[in-house]
């Protein structure tokens, strides 16, 4: 069965998430972007864990599905693997490291099991991505030891700030990250400022499967980066394949134009600075304005790490596909906030002609599209597919800008 999977969500138990991030609002947007297999997040708050319980029914082996009484559009169709991102703070030779990880477990029971050993370090209901004072190897341990079918994803890997790779706070492999226990790790995340041809510059990532989620922190932003799966609906065949990392199982993943992401380019968003790692270096990475440590950008921390060229085609890089989010596109065409009434007006027109954002985006002919949209905006999707756009980069924090037309 082909699919699209986002796992990397949250709720609205996690600090700075829509209040909107219910069981209910997720499955009514799953639906709407067209993922089938949608991350719970946030399994260790023990608020967010009562709700599951309480509005999911189990479906298929390891997956989950809105009650019916909770179903505010359609089917019971979408289904729900449970996840969580961790927040791991801690000193390992001689520097403090934040990292973030992805979670994922096959049942209840586990979730249970996880979460108690995890209450001893650290608040698990003040955040739904909670701050644990804990080494990422010893959480992989505790993730084995709750189940052998339970597994780690270290979580956009490139972030400077909170990720394995990161330029403040990161290491320089997965060894050095999780020590004894690295064979255990099958996949990474690129996150939003990076895709799989930047990734597979670095020889070390060799061997796993790159995956790419949204880290919806609003039900609107479900779906702008997803994965690809040709498997069998349940939990284990999922993992499988995120496993292999190969087809006809894993089709590959949905990115983000790295460019657009917050972190690309090195800069200072307080003085509005944005730079390539070519005039980073040159300013000897300071901000030439108020002489401040830039924050350096993915793409430059990819360079210091990567033994390939730019160039470079790994010759079991699973395909992946660059789009843009509808409202996203719309804003670019229309000069207004992709959150405007105007926006949202036409975004609702066009999905009431019966396919998914993603289908709109991914999947329907072009002359399909010139049949369901006007045309300046289906000539818009058709660009965004061939990357005939233009981005300003995004740094320290800072968005891109996308220019269409």
């Amino acid at each position: 069965m082909k699919f699209i999977a986002d796992f990397h969500i949250h709720s609205h138990y996690s600090l700075a998430s829509a209040r909107d991030l219910t069981p209910e609002n997720l499955d009514y947007w799953a639906k709407i972007k067209g993922i089938r297999v949608l991350g719970s997040g946030d399994f260790t708050h023990p608020g967010w864990r009562g709700e599951l319980k309480e509005k999911l029914d189990k479906a298929e082996n390891g997956l989950f599905k809105l009650k019916k009484e909770y179903i505010i559009r359609g089917s019971d169709e979408t289904r729900f693997i449970l996840t969580a991102e961790i927040s791991n703070i801690y000193k390992k030779n001689g520097k403090t490291r934040r990292i973030h990880n992805i979670l994922l477990a096959p049942d209840f029971p586990t979730v249970d099991k996880i979460s108690a050993a995890l209450n001893n370090f650290g608040s698990l209901a003040s955040n739904g991505r909670p701050i644990l004072k804990l080494d990422s190897r010893d959480l992989l341990e505790i993730v084995l030891n709750a189940s052998a079918r339970a597994a780690l994803i270290p979580a956009h890997i490139w972030t400077p700030w909170y990720s394995m790779l990161g330029n403040k706070s990161g290491f320089e492999s997965l060894r050095e990250c999780f020590g004894d226990l690295s064979s255990h790790i099958f996949a990474v995340e690129t996150g939003l400022s990076s895709d799989p041809s930047m990734n597979r510059r670095c020889d070390f990532l060799d061997g796993l499967t790159l995956i790419s989620n949204s880290d919806a922190h609003s039900p609107q932003k479900l779906g702008r980066e997803a994965n690809l799966f040709n498997c069998a609906l349940n939990y284990d065949a999922i993992i499988d394949s995120i496993n292999k990392g190969t087809s006809p199982e894993f089709l590959g993943t949905i990115e983000f134009f790295p460019q657009e992401g917050k972190y690309y380019f090195d800069g200072h968003r307080k003085c509005g600075l944005s730079l390539s790692p070519q005039q980073a270096r040159a300013h000897n990475y300071t901000c030439p304005i108020c002489s401040k440590p830039l924050t350096t950008g993915v793409l430059h921390r990819v360079e210091q790490l990567a033994k390939r060229p730019a160039a470079y085609k790994h010759k079991d890089q699973a395909p992946f596909y660059t789009l843009i989010a509808l409202k996203d596109i719309l804003s670019a065409l229309y000069n207004v906030g992709s959150t405007s009434k105007k926006i949202n007006s036409i975004y609702r027109k066009i999905l009431s002609k019966g396919f998914s954002e993603l289908d709109i985006l991914l999947n329907l002919s072009q002359n399909d599209l010139k049949a369901v949209l006007e045309e300046e905006i289906a000539e818009a999707v058709i660009r965004v597919r061939r990357g005939d756009v233009k981005i300003v980069e995004g740094y320290d924090g800072q968005f891109g800008k996308i220019v269409i037309f």
